[in-house]
């Protein structure tokens, strides 16, 4: 019985798409069809900007030491998300806005203390091999240098 509910509700979860396109239309009029159209462009984008970027975000996260898994359900929602934008209705958008607003989504990856130049924070992170307390910037030794002849330092 529990299954029941389920299926009815993936059954109805069209018709109440229809009810409430036609619930805001009977409020703002024709600019319904303009706010589908831009819906639906905008989910293709997302799905198309995703498949190409789900690989590099993967990537990433292996890098930086996070979990794969953490950046695969990422781009799950932004494909879900995208999808739901593709089916007409204002359900089915709300649903897709809160799954682009959760936290998690478009997490930024977190800097590495081993390779500063590749990571967007600007402050010095300390480095494992100095100790906690060394400083990180490299120092520039200035000084005198003269070649010497290799016969003399035999």
């Amino acid at each position: 019985m529990r299954f029941g509910w389920i299926v009815l509700l993936l059954l109805s979860f069209p018709v109440l798409e229809a009810i409430g396109i036609f619930w805001i239309a009977d409020a703002i009029g024709g600019w319904v069809l303009l706010w589908l159209l831009l819906a639906a462009v905008a989910g293709v984008l997302l799905i198309r900007l995703e498949r190409v970027a789900w690989g590099a975000r993967l990537l990433f996260a292996v890098q930086s030491g996070q979990s794969p898994l953490l950046s695969l359900f990422a781009s799950g929602r932004i494909l879900l998300a995208g999808s739901l934008l593709v089916f007409p209705g204002l359900i089915s958008d709300v649903i897709a806005l809160v799954l682009l607003l959760m936290p998690g989504t478009w997490g930024r990856r977190k800097p590495d203390p081993l390779r500063p130049a590749n990571d967007d924070d600007p402050s010095p992170q300390p480095s494992p091999a100095r100790g906690e307390g060394a400083n990180v910037t490299p120092t520039t030794i200035d000084g005198e240098f003269r070649r010497e002849n290799d016969d003399r330092l035999r």
